[in-house]
């Protein structure tokens, strides 16, 4: 029996435990690889190529949003199932969004887990019970139109820029490259865009990007 290859990725080191041994008793199943940040997580996906990720969202470096967006844009045929212990719609649409194909909540049992896990990789789109009703109708099936932000009309044209290249995984060395800036530059571009913006951290402004059409899967 050919066994699909799975990716843990997972700031805490035992969840990645528990969430290994869950894998491993499958005989359909095997773990690959695991890593503890997004940067790493992106790295090794890149050089393992597994068949499915688990991605929790709140992790350092890089984000789980921004390095799902990122996985999905270079390795299409892998599939990223999101694990966060916050059920949120706004991270959950993000995360499906940014080309997830499965939402979860951390207290989700071994059982429930497995199920999902098999799902994604038949091609399926998995979302927690808590979540599924309220996002379906309203994003899954693309029936409404991307919700305008005021707040991304305070940007300026090269903080969008910024914003939109935050949103597709890029971290700040990356888009210095890309955008010909200095890394301090960008750095300063990005604490511009989350007081623009009003939110906390990275994953908020991805969201902002995600739910108001700036930023597309695969654009």
């Amino acid at each position: 029996m050919t066994k699909a290859g799975v990716l843990i990725c997972d700031p805490h080191e035992l969840m990645r435990v528990g969430l290994r041994g869950v894998v491993d008793s499958q005989a359909d199943l095997m773990v690959v690889g695991e890593a503890g940040d997004g940067e790493t997580a992106v790295a090794q996906a890149l050089a393992l190529r597994p068949d499915l990720v688990v991605m929790g969202v709140q992790m350092p470096c890089l984000d789980g949003i921004s390095a799902t967006a990122r996985l999905r844009a270079e390795l299409p045929g892998t599939q990223v199932l999101i694990l966060t212990a916050c059920d949120r719609d706004e991270y959950a649409y993000a995360a499906l969004r940014a080309g997830a194909s499965g939402f979860l909540v951390k207290d989700t049992s071994a059982a429930e887990m497995l199920v999902a896990v098999r799902g994604v990789l038949r091609g399926d789109t998995m979302i927690a019970p808590s979540v599924a009703r309220r996002l379906i109708d309203r994003y899954v099936t693309g029936a409404v139109a991307p919700l305008a932000d005021e707040r991304l009309d305070t940007l300026t044209d090269r903080e969008r820029e910024v914003l939109c290249l935050v949103g597709r995984g890029l971290n700040n060395v990356e888009i210095a490259e890309k955008l010909f800036l200095g890394e301090t530059t960008v750095k300063t571009h990005v604490a511009r865009i989350l007081t623009k913006l009003h939110v906390r951290d990275r994953i908020q402004a991805v969201v902002v990007a995600y739910e108001s059409g700036l930023v597309r899967p695969g654009g």
